[in-house]
């Protein structure tokens, strides 16, 4: 027998040892089994085998060396089973190989170098195969080598030159590992090079000149990465260009202007980098493109009208640019279109209706004018439109009731007025309404209340006018409502008790409005984080406040008036409300945390400045007077020491990389917290530590936790600081009773420094890399080895891999915090944070972007949100 097809069969056991008795057989085809157990070492005897196919099993143990004795053996693929170890291949005469497969195992070790002596290998893959170390130079002996595909392992080290002898190759992917420098130019030699993938990696510098002159070149994956440079007038040559994805990385200039005009491109993509100029007028020349994602840059000038006329585009993310829309054509294949932030002006664009396909609009955050076209409503397919933060006026159309997939309508911050539509009754999938601060009048109408669906309902900033519609009778209405605000309204009459049937909400805003009653039928309501009443007198404040905050988890706002009874900076579960005139947007919750990350970078340089005093060599004696001893019965640090018992560690609060932090209470007002910083065997401590701590206690900033006094003996110091009773941020993200929904405007804690996992060595660019640590854990409230994980994973591997797999930001943030993704600009400027994030994360130090880029970042994005 020659040969055994034996192939998807549903086959299970083992396969069997004596397999090598088998002395005749030239293919062995076992592939899309159930086999199970190991490759036998028999296998080794079948002298005349020329194909083994094992792929798709269920195959563990290791790859028996006697593989090397099979010398006419063409084709080998053990893809998609368990197999482990080291790979002996290469050890013996493989000079007849031809593919070769170890894709989707759990091999360990790298690539063995004996693999350049399969002089004939045309395919090799081993795609997430658990592959360590680095690429060998003596890949580059296979000089018949048409694909090679590495992707998904943790190859490091750099690209090597030696690839570019490899002349017949046709397909390189690289992608997924943490290879490092430059690409190199010989990469540029490869004539016949189809396909170049290399994204997600460590790669810098500029992408060589000779790999854009490739004219075979149809696929560039170079996203996630560092490169830099301009995009040179050779790519406007490569007329077999199809696909080009380049986003997150650091190219500028401008986009040549002749792009597309020779290429049939179908994808481009761009995103955060910093191009300029305008955008090529020619992209969709060969009316084959699909998507165009130019977002996060500096592009200006109009949109250009091939991009409208372009049939075949099916997503355009142009956000966060300047430009013009121009007209669309009748595209039945347009599905996604954000075209938000980008200062378009004029009136609202009305070929719309020309997508009929179309499910997602966000043309937010710009100064669109005139009425919003009812010709909308014939999208019958689309399921988000956002077109907040605009200058659009007249009434909401009613014609929207006939998208009845549409769940997510935002319209806030325009200049809207009428009544809120009755048709709207229709829109049962809505999960997001969004219609604030604009001047819709008529009451509320009480079909919005009946919606089973409705997460988020924003009403405040109209002059609606008269009661809140009973809930009463609603079946299970609003029973997943999880925000609901009336603010600004006018509203009259009494509370409904049937609020308290919304048993999810999470928070509620009532204020400047005129209704009467109670808030007793909050009380049941556990979910509930903020609640703000403010300038609605009418309501008993303290009727029901007392079962309110027995709960102990409120973040509430009260108008606390002066004469009204309430203090509010003696409740810690109260705060008092925002008093300026309604109409002025205050901070929202993404906002304020900006605030705080960027206080916090400015606090861990200052600490780390501390830190770094602790290490320098200490001078002599002679240098000045020794430190102060701890002296006097009535000093303030012996009573310190007498009220936490001499540090004992009952009182211990923290601890952190530099010290012990304890509480000690020395009376109802006067509660401290106390760093106690050993530096015995340490040089250095005394006099020019005590200089050190002086400079940095004299940095006053809201967001910075006070530091009230320092002492400091032979072997040790102390460091009083304002306690924090709510702890650090660590506790409030992270702690066993954490309150359920993270309130931003809480967030001025010291952040303890996160500890460096790769080295001890302290840099600015350890410091880069912790503190995106610490906005990984900001934005999605998990810890950075967070148990939800899978095995060996922590908080930058998970993020970056939901990433570059889906860029689907609600996968990643926190869920509380997608309340406000209502606001697009909100949501993007998470998004951007998130990239801030991811940047910082690079294992390769000399990668990181600096502090002051990080802040550069940072503060760019907080503009986006405000502008």
């Amino acid at each position: 027998m020659e040969t055994i097809y034996l192939n998807a069969n549903k086959l299970n056991g083992t396969i069997p040892s004596n397999v090598g008795n088998m002395s005749k057989v030239v293919a062995l085809w076992l592939h899309g089994n159930e086999l199970s157990g190991t490759i036998p070492p028999s296998i080794g005897n079948c002298s005349r085998l020329e194909e083994l196919y094992l792929t798709d099993n269920r195959l563990v143990g290791t790859l028996p060396e006697s593989l090397n004795n099979l010398e006419n053996l063409v084709y080998l693929d053990v893809s998609v089973n368990s197999l482990e170890g080291s790979i002996p291949l290469g050890l013996g005469s493989c000079i007849r190989m031809n593919t070769l497969d170890l894709s989707f195992n759990s091999f360990s070790g790298g690539i063995p170098p004996g693999l350049g002596n399969c002089s004939s290998l045309s395919q090799f893959a081993a795609v997430n195969c658990g592959l360590t170390g680095t690429i060998p130079s003596s890949v580059g002996q296979l000089s018949k080598l048409t694909a090679l595909h590495l992707s998904e392992n943790r190859l490091s080290g750099k690209i090597p030159p030696e690839l570019g002898k490899c002349r017949s190759l046709s397909d390189m992917q690289l992608d997924e590992n943490q290879l490092e420098g430059n690409i190199p130019r010989e990469i540029g030699t490869l004539s016949e090079l189809r396909n170049l993938v290399l994204f997600t990696n460590h790669l810098t510098g500029e992408i060589p000149l000779d790999i854009w002159k490739i004219q075979s070149l149809e696929i560039l994956y170079a996203y996630n990465n560092d490169l830099s440079g301009e995009i040179p007038s050779e790519i406007t040559e490569l007329k077999h260009l199809r696909n080009i994805s380049l986003y997150n990385n650091q190219f500028s200039g401008v986009i040549p202007q002749g792009f597309g005009i020779n290429s049939s491109l179908a994808v481009v993509d761009f995103t955060n980098n910093s191009f300029t100029g305008q955008i090529p007028p020619n992209l969709c020349f060969r009316k084959q493109l699909q998507r165009l994602i130019l977002g996060l840059n500096y592009l200006e000038g109009s949109i250009p009208s091939d991009v409208g006329s372009c049939s075949t585009l099916t997503r355009l993310i142009l956000k966060q640019n300047n430009g013009v829309l121009p007209k669309f054509v009748k595209n039945p294949n347009f599905s996604y279109m954000d075209l938000s932030d980008n200062r378009i002006s004029g009136e609202f664009p009305f070929s719309f209706q020309d997508l009929t396909n179309i499910t997602f609009i966000n043309l937010s955050a710009n100064k669109l004018s005139g009425l919003i076209p009812t010709e909308l409503g014939d999208l019958v397919d689309l399921q988000r439109l956002n077109l907040s933060h605009n200058v659009l006026e007249g009434s909401l159309p009613s014609q929207l009731s006939n998208c009845n997939g549409l769940f997510e309508l935002g319209v806030s911050h325009n200049f809207l007025n009428g009544s809120i539509p009755s048709s709207l009754r229709s829109m049962s999938a809505l999960a997001t309404l969004g219609l604030g601060e604009n001047h819709f009048t008529g009451g509320i109408p009480p079909f919005l209340f009946q919606f089973k669906r409705l997460l988020h309902l924003q009403l405040g900033g109209n002059l609606l006018g008269g009661d809140i519609p009973s809930l009463s009778g609603s079946g299970g209405a609003l029973e997943n409502m999880k925000t609901l605000n009336l603010s600004g309204n006018g509203l009259t009459g009494p509370l409904p008790s049937q609020l308290g049937n919304l048993v999810v909400l999470e928070r509620l805003d009532l204020s400047h409005n005129n209704l009467t009653g109670t808030l007793s039928a909050l009380a049941d309501i556990h979910s509930l984080v903020n609640l703000d009443w403010s300038n609605t007198r009418s309501i008993d404040e303290n009727a029901g406040l007392i079962s309110l905050l027995i709960l102990g988890k409120f973040c509430l706002c009260l108008n606390c008036l002066p004469t009204g009874g309430l203090n509010c900076t003696e409740n810690s579960n109260l705060r008092p409300c925002d008093l300026r005139p309604h109409n002025k947007r205050g901070l929202s919750k993404v906002e304020i945390s900006l605030i705080a990350l960027g206080s916090s970078v400015f606090l861990i340089l200052v600490l780390l400045g501390m830190g770094y005093m602790f290490l320098r060599c200490r001078r002599p004696e002679k240098e000045g007077k020794k430190s102060a001893e701890f002296e006097g019965a009535s000093s303030l640090p012996n009573k310190i020491v007498e009220a936490t018992e001499n540090l004992n560690e009952k009182y211990i609060i923290g601890r952190g990389s530099h010290g012990t932090v304890y509480k000690a209470s020395l009376g109802p007002d006067k509660v401290f917290a106390v760093k106690k910083l050993l530096f015995t065997g340490l040089r250095g401590g005394g006099m020019s530590m005590g200089r050190e701590i002086q400079t940095v206690g004299k940095v006053k900033h809201r967001n910075l936790c006070k530091l009230q006094e320092f002492w400091f003996r032979r072997d040790y110091g102390l460091i009083l600081y304002s306690y924090m009773q709510n702890g650090s941020l660590h506790d409030v993200l992270h702690e066993i009773y954490p309150p359920p929904t993270l309130e931003w405007n809480t967030l001025t804690f010291i952040w303890p420094l996160t500890e460096n996992a790769f080295t001890t060595t302290q840099s600015k660019e350890s410091d880069v890399y912790s503190y995106g640590v610490v906005l990984l854990e900001l934005i999605t409230r998990k810890t950075a080895l967070d148990p939800s994980f899978s095995e060996e994973a922590d908080i930058v591997g998970w993020a970056w891999s939901l990433w570059s797999k889906s860029e689907d930001i609600e996968m990643i943030v926190d869920p509380n915090l997608l309340d406000e993704f209502i606001d697009s600009s909100i949501m993007e400027q998470v998004t951007d944070v998130l990239l801030v994030a991811l940047r910082c994360k690079e294992k390769e130090a000399s990668r990181r972007p600096s502090m002051r880029e990080v802040v550069r970042r940072l503060e760019d994005a907080n503009a986006a949100a405000r502008s």
